[in-house]
């Protein structure tokens, strides 16, 4: 009520004529009613960084996808009905529960209610505005009734158009090799030093000719220029680097650092860590924690590794059908440990004679799908799979039992003959002979009678059969494990989840488990922790392969209880105590007190039903009990009260002070209190809470079964092995008391689970220098010098942009935009500006005032401007196929809403089964793509995503700037199992993989960066155009064309009728990252080629930017491949006065090749079928991964990797005219050429320009049509913008 009464007084706040300003310092007054200063100052730095703009965003999108009903401000969806008017709610609830009950998402604000079955209704307003209150006080009167579930999603009907500046990013000005000159010439010239024209001043005044000069040399002499050092200058840059920074006064030695590195490798933002932390400090300092105390809590570990438990596997009730290191059959394996590190085939399961990999299946014989699980079993066990299998038979626990009546226990009965009469293993293959979907009597007696026909069956099956011993064991460890419905498997003592209790399935999911716990195994070897240990010790670790060792054996310890003792574990028991199952849930955790010394009880009353007198005697008297009596009193008091028999006596009148053994002094206090205590209605729960937080026990399932006295010793050992047992060891005089101790595990627990502190952790410059506005930072930091430096370590500028709270101009109008802003710059050097963003971050360069790629301060007027847009943020994922375990090449996924189900799609990679896909914020529909992905396979579980795991249609919330990795697990369909998605079928006949064929059309690919390069591209695409009849269709690599291009591409389409599509891919976070651009352009060239072009797409032409056509690429389009994926035109090899230069005729590439060419790679066509086929893009990325990390090698990486590959992805070698270069080639083959590719030559190093019009005399005439087209664009654009401003005035509003 209070934090809405501070929204509403700011919405008529906002109302007034208040500036920006104030009124953001309005916000954070108020917020201070809420928060501590820390939590204010990182307020401030959320709203500095825009963090919560996406989430609110992501309710815009959701909204939008209702849709909102025309001119409402303000609306509410009831499953599927919306409505802008509050009378007409009730009637749209009436018959709610019959229409689709709505999704709601895990960011979803609920109004607290403790009903989560009403019918849905969600209210799409702005918060503070009229319209939301009133729809707010209907909601919220009818969700605390629990007539509904109230859900608020923010929604404002007329968004702001101002466009929103970010921070959170790096801008690196990189210097660029001059070697060739690669800068356009239509740039303007004239500007000479520092913005004087000394050339046009010296013509304007030739008297002063001589002082010019002088003036010109002191500017030179005085600019910021950068001048290359010396090898002896450059070996100790490192050390004085340090020096500077060491003889800095200490307020100063972070700002000179800064200065003298400026760079910062982008993480994960640290908002939601500092909101967390902040959040546990104050609670800590709130408890009286503080200084060198808080420190150390902060420092506990308290969250298990993973949730999963493990059950001791020993039991005596678990029937081992085989034992993998006594068995014959298994005698020829090797026993040593050291076998696990020897290399295997993938998929090959190793055999060693030990019990590492142990499967126990609970079945009830009588049930339909046993004979499944057991055949599953007797699979393993034929095909001696390195799996030791136990069975454990769940029957009736009657004392007398007719084996003639009785399928299940008859059955038991014939398998304990048999096993006596042969051995386990027989008993086994026997029992799996059993006939019958459901097991029957007779047939029982039918394999008995046919394997032992001298058996006395009747004897064997009667009640007092001598075959009986044990049967009850079986039944007796289930209970007390608190497994779910039968049946169940554990491999390791690790239970299988319920919606993997799939008979098809479970065979695939066990040889993962045996694969996976093999990693463990192996790591346990090289570690040397299972070489010289004891086979105790082995099944040690295969318990603690799972978080929690469960073990049934009832210790016989018996503690005193002391009133003062110091307990570092709480137990809650949530109960309606007047009800049988909540005085069995407190007597089983009032006996596992007689066996602890280090926990203590709670009692907290949960009526089930509306509260009277008559139906709350229990309850009243154990919470007057409490109040009233010692402990000694009070546990005699408890034991005795919630006994059934006890129960039925207060209920047939007797008093409850008969039950007070020994009658207390405190009688009339008790009496008091039993007679005027007030409950409180619950939620029909029986819960256990352990230290004041809700105990989601590792036995999960026993919420809502009965908990027995071993469960609550489990749950100690648990809660002491995490985080009590810490705190304890923490404990001195100021800080005692259980109640301490309680609240500070709840508060820590609060806590999402993280790795393990460290006591020295070091944050980056920029970070550290923006936090010490934000925190009160406690900073140790450490210089690592390196000797002997051979470079420049750093050859770039970098500004990283983050501000600790938002800053206003002078008028005080709107926020200060943040930029990253370079000054006092040297002119002399080319610069190239990379934006280093987050991982899920895709940008565009939106607008600039000169070329980015080639940035040289020399020849432009005034300041350098860019501005960027977030224009994506990314969705990644990882996809396998759940029966073979590997990645579906050639799936295709699609993303949408439910307005517009397909607005992206992409395809499976074959590495790690990555995909990725553009989105923004939003709640997302990701779908297999209709056709054949759609018709082979189904998804089958999901993880990471907002729906659940077994939901179909995998919804995904984009909420914030961070990254969002999900993992999505698909099933060929049943009658689909033999078909693949890149063939027809069975028959290896190539398919037509999507319906939207693409028709007889060229395809052709390129990339560019700066405006030469885009200059060329132009005239590229004008050469190819000219000499071919075929619809031409271009694509382009969008992550590097500048605004300038992007703005003239569409004129061009339009006036020479072809084709373009922009495709975008963002370098995989797994994948080696380059660092300089050039070589990342050339690793898109290369390493993307399977999935940045759609399925539809059966061949493409790369043509590099720099290239002429003389011919019809049709031709080329169409050439026979011969199997292979590619083909490149190898180098020529005529022009014998560059032998010097071939360094591919000598050394590595000379033996690699042996008679093979090396390709060049500004001209291949791809076969992109057979390319995904024989997973080449895969074997590629592969080879890159392994090669890129050494610098020398890959030197020229678009080239370099499809030759070094060669033998690996054959290559077709095309015919020498596809591709003439005057650098390799004669000029007598220069006329039959194809196309004329305008390489660099390293013996001249000509610039491209010259180069251009020299060699291609139709070139110049290519680029002149092309620069009056740009011109006429320019034109009609300047007179549109002219007639717009020439039009009607209007008053502003």
């Amino acid at each position: 009520v209070g934090f809405l009464f501070v929204i509403l007084c700011l919405w008529i706040c906002r109302k007034g004529n208040n500036s920006e300003y104030s009124y953001y310092n309005l916000i954070l007054k108020k917020a201070g009613q809420f928060l501590s200063n820390l939590q204010i100052n990182l307020l401030k730095f959320a709203l500095s960084i825009r963090a919560y703009s996406p989430t609110v965003q992501m309710f815009q999108q959701i909204a939008a996808d209702e849709p909102p009903p025309e001119g409402c401000s303000a609306f509410v969806v009831i499953h599927e009905k919306h409505t802008c008017k509050t009378n007409e709610i009730k009637k749209l609830l009436k018959k709610a529960t019959k229409r689709p009950r709505p999704y709601l998402f895990k960011g979803d604000h609920k109004f607290p209610t403790l009903k989560e079955d009403g019918p849905v209704v969600i209210l799409y307003a702005e918060m503070g505005t009229k319209d939301f209150v009133k729809f707010h006080k209907i909601l919220s009167e009818k969700a605390q009734k629990q007539e509904i579930v109230y859900v608020l999603r923010h929604y404002v009907q007329k968004p702001n158009s101002r466009k929103m500046y970010l921070s959170g990013y790096g801008v690196e000005l990189a210097i660029k090799s001059t070697e060739y000159k690669a800068v356009d010439d239509t740039q303007v010239k004239g500007i000479d030093v520092q913005g004087f024209l000394f050339g046009r001043l010296k013509r304007m005044h030739p008297d002063l000719k001589n002082n010019l000069i002088e003036f010109k040399k002191h500017l030179i002499e005085t600019t910021n220029n950068m001048e290359p050092l010396k090898v002896w200058e450059m070996q100790d840059l490192s050390f004085q680097a340090a020096t500077r920074i060491m003889s800095a006064p200490v307020y100063d030695a972070l700002k000179v650092m800064k200065d003298i590195a400026q760079n910062f490798p982008i993480r994960a933002s640290i908002l939601e860590t500092l909101k967390l932390e902040g959040k546990v400090m104050h609670g800590l300092h709130e408890l009286g924690i503080k200084e060198d105390t808080l420190s150390k809590f902060m420092r506990l570990h308290v969250h298990p590794t993973d949730n999963n438990y493990a059950l001791d596997i020993r039991h005596s009730s678990i029937i081992w059908i085989n034992n993998i290191e006594q068995d014959h059959s298994y005698s020829t394996w090797p026993a040593s440990y050291q076998e696990l590190l020897k290399p295997t085939f993938p998929g090959f399961l190793q055999e060693i004679r030990r019990n590492l990999y142990n499967l126990v299946l609970f079945v009830d014989p009588i049930q339909e799908d046993t004979g499944d699980y057991m055949k599953l079993a007797e699979l393993f066990y034929h095909h001696d799979v390195p799996l030791r299998i136990g069975i454990v038979f769940i029957l009736s626990p009657k004392e007398e039992v007719d084996g003639n009546e009785d399928a299940g226990v008859a059955l038991w009965r014939t398998f304990n003959y048999i096993a006596e009469e042969s051995d386990t293993s027989q008993a086994f293959m026997s029992i799996i002979n059993v006939n019958g979907n459901v097991l029957t009597v007779d047939d029982v007696k039918h394999v008995l009678r046919s394997e032992y026909p001298h058996a006395d069956v009747q004897s064997i099956l009667d009640v007092h059969s001598e075959y009986d011993e044990g049967r009850k064991a079986g039944a007796t460890f289930y209970k007390k494990s608190g497994l779910g419905p039968l049946p169940q498997a554990l491999f390791n003592g690790v239970p299988f989840p319920r919606e993997e209790m799939d008979a098809a399935e479970l065979e695939t999911l066990i040889l993962q488990r045996i694969f996976d716990a093999t990693g463990f195994f192996q790591r346990a070897v090289f570690m040397v922790w299972l070489t010289f240990l004891n086979d105790c010790r082995v099944k040690y670790l295969i318990f603690q392969q799972s978080n929690i060792h469960v073990n049934f054996e009832i210790t016989n310890r018996i503690n005193l209880f002391f009133i003062n003792a110091l307990y570092a574990v709480t137990l809650w028991i949530i109960a309606d105590f007047d009800k049988p199952a909540g005085r069995r849930l407190l007597s089983s955790a009032l006996k596992s007190l007689k066996t602890s010394s280090h926990t203590r009880v709670g009692i907290l009353n949960n009526p089930s039903s509306k509260i009277h007198e008559d139906n709350t005697a229990i309850a009243r008297g154990i919470l007057a009990a409490f109040l009233t009596q010692n402990n000694s009193n009070l546990k005699s008091f408890l034991s005795k009260l919630i006994k059934e028999e006890t129960a039925k006596s207060l209920a047939a009148g007797t008093k409850i002070v008969k039950f007070l053994i020994p009658v207390s002094a405190k009688l009339d206090y008790f009496l008091f209190y039993f007679t005027y205590i007030l409950l409180e209605g619950g939620d029909e729960n029986n819960n256990v809470w352990s230290n004041a937080m809700k105990f989601i026990t590792h036995i999960q399932f026993l919420l809502k079964q009965i908990w027995i006295f071993d469960d609550f010793h489990v749950v100690e050992e648990l809660r002491i092995s995490l985080k009590g047992g810490n705190v304890r060891e923490l404990k001195n005089s100021e800080y005692d008391g259980s109640d301490l101790i309680m609240k500070i595990d709840a508060l820590l627990s609060s806590l999402p689970k993280t790795e393990m502190r460290q006591d020295v952790a070091l944050l980056k410059e920029q970070h550290r220098s923006v936090l010490k506005d934000i925190i009160n930072m406690k900073l140790r930091l450490f210089l690592n010098c390196r000797s002997k430096l051979s470079e420049v370590p750093l050859k770039s500028f970098y500004r990283f942009v983050l501000e600790p709270e938002l800053t206003y101009g002078i008028n005080k109008h709107l926020p200060s935009e943040p930029v990253a802003k370079f000054l006092e710059l040297p002119e002399s050097p080319l610069l190239t500006l990379n934006m280093i963003t987050p991982e899920s971050w895709l940008v565009e360069a939106v607008n600039s005032s000169c070329d980015l790629d080639n940035i040289h301060l020399q020849e432009i007027k005034g300041a350098v401007v860019a501005e960027y847009e977030l224009e994506y943020i990314l969705l990644e994922g990882h996809c396998f196929d759940v029966t073979t375990g590997q990645p579906p090449r050639g799936l295709q996924f699609t993303l949408g809403t439910k307005k517009n189900p397909v607005m992206v799609d992409t395809i499976v990679m074959a590495n790690l089964g990555y995909f990725q896909l553009k989105a923004n914020p939003g709640a997302w529909t990701l779908r297999l793509r209709k056709g054949r992905s759609e018709e082979i396979y189904q998804v089958f579980s999901h993880e990471g995503t907002d729906s659940v795991a077994d939901l179909t249609d995998v919804i995904v919330v984009l909420n914030n700037f961070r990254s969002k990795i999900i993992k999505v697990q698909v099933q060929k369909k049943p009658d689909k199992v033999n078909e693949e998605l890149l063939t027809d079928g069975t028959t290896g006949k190539k398919a037509n993989v999507e319906s939207e064929k693409e028709s007889d059309i060229l395809n052709i690919f390129s990339v560019a960066s700066g405006h030469l390069y885009e200059r060329f591209l132009r005239i590229m695409m004008l050469s190819v155009l000219r000499h071919t009849k075929t619809p031409v269709k271009f694509w382009f690599l969008k992550n590097y064309l500048s605004p300038t291009f992007k703005d003239v591409i569409p004129h061009m389409a339009k006036k020479y009728g072809f084709k373009y599509e922009l495709v975008q891919y963002k370098w995989p976070r797994w994948l080696y990252q380059q660092t300089e651009k050039q070589r990342i352009i050339w690793g898109y060239k290369i390493l993307f080629l399977d999935v940045l072009f759609p399925l539809a797409v059966d061949k493409i032409i790369f043509v590099d930017a720099d290239q002429i056509v003389r011919s019809d690429l049709k031709e080329l389009r169409d050439l026979d491949l011969n199997g292979a994926p590619y083909g490149y035109t190898p180098f020529c090899d005529s022009r014998r006065e560059m032998d010097g230069y071939r360094f591919w005729k000598s050394g590595y590439w000379a033996s690699h090749l042996g008679k093979r060419k090396y390709h060049i790679s500004a001209l291949y066509v791809v076969d992109l079928k057979k390319f995904r086929k024989i997973a080449a893009g895969d074997r590629l990325r592969g080879q890159y991964q392994a090669l890129s990390q050494d610098p020398n090698s890959l030197s020229n990486l678009d080239q370099d990797l499809p030759n070094n590959m060669i033998h690996q992805v054959a290559i077709k070698s095309l015919p020498q005219e596809w591709l003439w270069c005057e650098t390799w080639c004669d000029d007598k083959s220069k006329k039959k050429a194809k196309t004329i590719d305008l390489c660099n030559n390293p013996q001249t190093k000509e610039p491209k320009l010259k180069a251009a019009a020299r060699i291609v005399p139709e070139w110049v005439d290519y680029d002149s049509e092309i620069r009056n087209l740009i011109q006429q664009i320019e034109r009609e654009k300047k007179s549109r913008t002219s007639s717009f401003q020439k039009g009607p005035k209007h008053d502003e509003l």
